[in-house]
C-alpha cells in the first residue's frame, strides 16, 4: 500500500514539474532551441519547417515558475502539509515585491508569515525605509550611472580601446550588482512594511575569497535553490571526485540558461562551474603552500586581500560574456582587454568620475558593515545625527547624481 501511495507521490510530482517547467520552457527557451537547431543544421543543408512562436515573455515567470516548483517540491518532501487555502498559495507565488526578480522564497519560509496575523510595528517600518533608502541609493545613484559609461563602450566594444573595455567591465560587475542588489534590498524593504521577513539575497559578494564564497554571498535565494534541488540531487560532493566536477558544470550550465535564452549565459555559467572545479581541485593539491612561510596577522590579512583581488578579476571576466550581446562580442573585447592599450574612453567624464566615486564609497561601506556584523556602519549607527546625516546625503546623491529615465532593473528580464 505504501509503496502504491509513494508511486502516485511520485507521478504527482512528475507531472507538475513538467507542467511548471514546460511552461517556462516554452515562453522563454522554445524560440531559442529552434534558431539554434536551425543554425547548427543549415551548413548541412538540412532545413527543418518549424517557426518560431515570438511570444511575449510574461513578467517574472523564472521567479514565480521557481517558488512554485519550490512549493510542490517541499510538499512532496513532506516538510510541511500543502495549504488549503488557494489565496494564500497565490499570495505566496506571485506576492508584488518578489514577482518580478526575487528574491526566491521558500514556502516553508513564507506560508507561515502569510497565515499569522501581522502588526505594524516601528522596528519594522524603520528597518524597511532605510532598507528601500538604500535599495533606491544602489540602483538609481550608482548602478544607473555606471550604466550611462557601461552601454556607451559594450554597445560599441569594436570602436574601444583594452583600458576602456577593463574600466567598463569593472563598471559593470559593480552596475549588476548594485541593480540587483539594490532591487532586493527594495524587495526586503517593502516585505518589512507589509509584516514580512523575506530571505537576505546578497551579502557583500565583492568581499568573497573564493569563487565558491561568491556564490554562496551573491543572489543566495537562487544560489541555494540550485544547490538544493540540482547540485545536491545529481549528487553533491558526496561522490567521486570527477563527479563532483561534472556535478558542478551541469549545476552552473543550467543555471547560466535559467538567466536568459542565449549562449552567452550558458557560457557565463560553464566558465563559473569550472572555475569552482579548479578550485577545488587547487585547494585540494596546492592548499596553504604559498603562505605557509609565516602565519602572521599581517600575512592573513594580506592573503585575504590578495584572494579577494583575484576573486573579483576571475568573475568580472565571466561577467563579460553575461553583459556581451553574442559570443564573438565577449570574444572581442577580450581580446581587447589583453591587448591593453590605447586611451581611456572620457567622453561620459561625468559617468566616469561619480562612477567611480561611488564605487570606492560602495567598497568602503561593504568593509565596514562586514566589520560590523552585517549591520549598515552609519545606516544602523547608535547615534542620531550619524543616522540622519546619512539619510539626508543618501536622498541628496540620489536627487543629485541619480539617473532618472525609466531604466528597468536588469534581472526583470528573466
Amino acid at each position: 500500500m505504501k509503496t502504491q501511495i509513494h508511486k502516485y507521490r511520485r507521478a504527482i510530482i512528475f507531472v507538475c514539474c513538467i507542467i511548471c517547467l514546460g511552461v517556462l520552457g516554452i515562453f522563454k527557451y522554445y524560440d531559442f532551441f529552434i534558431i539554434s537547431l536551425k543554425d547548427l543544421l543549415s551548413p548541412l543543408n538540412i532545413n527543418i519547417n518549424v517557426s518560431a512562436l515570438n511570444l511575449i515573455l510574461p513578467v517574472g515567470i523564472s521567479f514565480y515558475t521557481f517558488h512554485t516548483l519550490t512549493y510542490t517540491i517541499e510538499v512532496y518532501k513532506g516538510k510541511f502539509q500543502p495549504t488549503k487555502d488557494i489565496v494564500s498559495f497565490f499570495l505566496f507565488v506571485s506576492i508584488f515585491p518578489l514577482a518580478m526578480a526575487g528574491p526566491i522564497e521558500r514556502a516553508t519560509n513564507l506560508l507561515p508569515q502569510i497565515y499569522k496575523k501581522r502588526i505594524l510595528n516601528y522596528a519594522d517600518v524603520s528597518s524597511g525605509l532605510k532598507l528601500i533608502l538604500w535599495g533606491f541609493f544602489m540602483k538609481v545613484a550608482i548602478a544607473d550611472r555606471l550604466s550611462v559609461y557601461v552601454d556607451s563602450v559594450y554597445d560599441n566594444a569594436q570602436y574601444h580601446t583594452g583600458s576602456t573595455l577593463i574600466v567598463a567591465t569593472i563598471f559593470f560587475s559593480f552596475q549588476i550588482y548594485c541593480d540587483f542588489a539594490g532591487y532586493s534590498s527594495i524587495a526586503l524593504g517593502c516585505g518589512k512594511l507589509l509584516g514580512f521577513n523575506f530571505l537576505k539575497n546578497f551579502n557583500r559578494p565583492y568581499l568573497a575569497v573564493s569563487v565558491a564564497d561568491f556564490w554562496k554571498r551573491w543572489h543566495i535565494s537562487l544560489s541555494s535553490w540550485f544547490r538544493d534541488y540540482v547540485y545536491i540531487p545529481l549528487g553533491g560532493n558526496r561522490c567521486t571526485t570527477a563527479r563532483n566536477y561534472y556535478n558542478l558544470m551541469i549545476t552552473f550550465l543550467v543555471s547560466g540558461l535559467w538567466h536568459g535564452a542565449n549562449w552567452t549565459f550558458v557560457v557565463w555559467g560553464g566558465l563559473n562551474g569550472l572555475l569552482q572545479a579548479i578550485e577545488k581541485f587547487y585547494t585540494a593539491k596546492m592548499k596553504g603552500k604559498i603562505w605557509k612561510k609565516s602565519s602572521s596577522l599581517a600575512t592573513g590579512k594580506m592573503k585575504k586581500v590578495f584572494d579577494i583581488i583575484v576573486t573579483f578579476i576571475l568573475i568580472s571576466f565571466t561577467w563579460v560574456f553575461f553583459r556581451a550581446d553574442s559570443i564573438s562580442d565577449a570574444l572581442l573585447i577580450i581580446k581587447k582587454i589583453f591587448q591593453f592599450e590605447g586611451k581611456l574612453f572620457t567622453n561620459n567624464i561625468d559617468s566616469l568620475v561619480y562612477g567611480s566615486v561611488l564605487i570606492v564609497s560602495l567598497i568602503i561601506s561593504d568593509i565596514l558593515q562586514e566589520n560590523n556584523s552585517g549591520a549598515h556602519y552609519f545606516l544602523d549607527s547608535k547615534y542620531k545625527c550619524i543616522r540622519y546625516t546619512t539619510y539626508l546625503a543618501l536622498v541628496l546623491i540620489i536627487l543629485m547624481i541619480g539617473v532618472f529615465d525609466g531604466s528597468q532593473f536588469i534581472y526583470f528580464q528573466f
